[in-house]
């Protein structure tokens, strides 16, 4: 049994393994059943109530289906809450589902208004900017959320560490400025073992597990750490819509729960070493790097991130063509857009994954994104500079 004081590296070992002594087994199983046997009609039908209206299974009662509930999903999810601290969480097939429910559940109790602050993801800016959920959006600096906010404001939506630029916000003050309104923290590229926005004012903290959390580049999905009400709002919304999480994505989450403290602490050290290198390089104009002091102003390294992260852009000097170049001379390093994996990647925003995003916001064309990995980083310094040299 985990105790309640347990430290993070010890809660990313044996969250949402309770149960496993009792089922006799040491490694949690994963359960593919699309449809489960009901023990009859009255329990089957209260059962199917209970789950598809947001709530939890029933004793004596049956999961019904998957769409609606799955053991191994549900052990991934509460070791995620627990890493978060937060009440509950609830997994999705990937990050924008996770996001898109967010919204709906919002827009359900007529909240259509959403204050955002760029840069986002570019996925998550395109959503947004579309309207296709039938949401509007008011694009505010951080200190203007107050402002921007309406009486049908449903969410505020920002991220820090940001996409692709590395940009912090102050979760405290800006928690202030949300007068009620849920806020909404993308957490992905600091992970919990960096950053905890729950800790801060956060109502709904969203990942792309896709990223750090799966770790190994071969997991689609996406999950929200919440309190237990926001997680009744959204199970009924992802078993409407189809878009539960499989599974054995969920398996394959839980256990890259396990080594997510040390993968991200020794990818952290890598980057720190690779842009102490860029710095000195002459073809590298600037880094954007948290751990730099001149892009964390407010000191929030060390007061509300324990450590900067694994994830640097870098404008280099020759504009796009330059850039360009860059990525595509990278021999050891992969040029591919994600990020968080065990290997090192890097892309170009402005041309990939902040195509969409107005112009006005668009990461400048000479950025390039890293997404640091395990490897030495003398051989990935050897990498860069080559290809920088190009």
């Amino acid at each position: 049994m985990l105790p309640a004081s347990a430290l993070p590296d010890t809660i990313a070992v044996h969250a949402g393994r309770d149960d496993l002594a009792a089922l006799g087994v040491h490694v949690p199983p994963i359960d593919l059943s699309t449809t489960n046997p009901l023990p009859n009609v009255g329990l089957g039908g209260d059962s199917y109530e209970t789950l598809a209206t947001g709530g939890t299974p029933i004793s004596g009662g049956s999961h019904v289906y998957q769409r609606l509930w799955n053991p191994t999903t549900a052990r991934f999810e509460e070791a995620l809450a627990r890493m978060e601290n937060t009440q509950a969480a609830v997994a999705f097939a990937s990050g924008m589902a996770a996001i898109t429910a967010c919204l709906l559940a919002a827009a359900a109790e007529g909240k259509r208004h959403v204050v955002a602050v760029r840069p986002l993801y570019g996925g998550s800016d395109h959503l947004l900017a579309s309207g296709l959920l039938g949401t509007e959006v008011t694009w505010a600096a951080a200190d203007g959320i107050a402002a921007a906010r309406r009486p049908d404001t449903g969410l505020v939506i920002l991220e820090t560490p940001a996409n692709p630029t590395l940009e912090l916000l102050d979760l405290a003050r800006v928690a202030e400025q949300c007068g009620g309104v849920p806020l909404l923290v993308d957490n992905t590229f600091a992970t919990p073992i960096l950053q905890k926005p729950a800790d801060f004012g956060a109502t709904l903290v969203v990942h792309s597990a896709t990223k750090y959390l799966g770790g190994h580049g071969d997991v689609l999905a996406g999950v929200v750490a919440t309190t237990d009400a926001w997680a009744e709002r959204l199970r009924p919304i992802r078993a409407i819509t189809g878009s539960v999480l499989h599974p054995l994505s969920s398996y394959l989450l839980h256990r890259g729960l396990q080594t997510l403290p040390l993968r991200v602490r020794h990818q952290s050290q890598n980057a720190e070493k690779l842009v102490d290198r860029l710095l000195a390089n002459p073809a590298v104009e600037r880094v954007h790097y948290p751990g730099l002091p001149e892009c964390d102003p407010q000191h929030l390294i060390g007061r509300q991130m324990s450590g900067p992260g694994a994830v640097f852009a870098m404008a280099v000097r020759g504009g796009y063509e330059a850039a360009a170049r860059v990525a595509d001379s990278v021999r050891l390093i992969t040029h591919a857009v994600s990020l968080g994996g065990v290997d090192t990647l890097i892309q170009h925003p402005a041309s990939l994954t902040h195509r969409p995003v107005a112009a006005d916001a668009k990461p400048h064309a000479a950025v390039l994104r890293v997404s640091v990995g395990l490897e030495d980083p003398e051989d990935l310094y050897a990498d860069l500079e080559r290809a920088l040299r190009s």
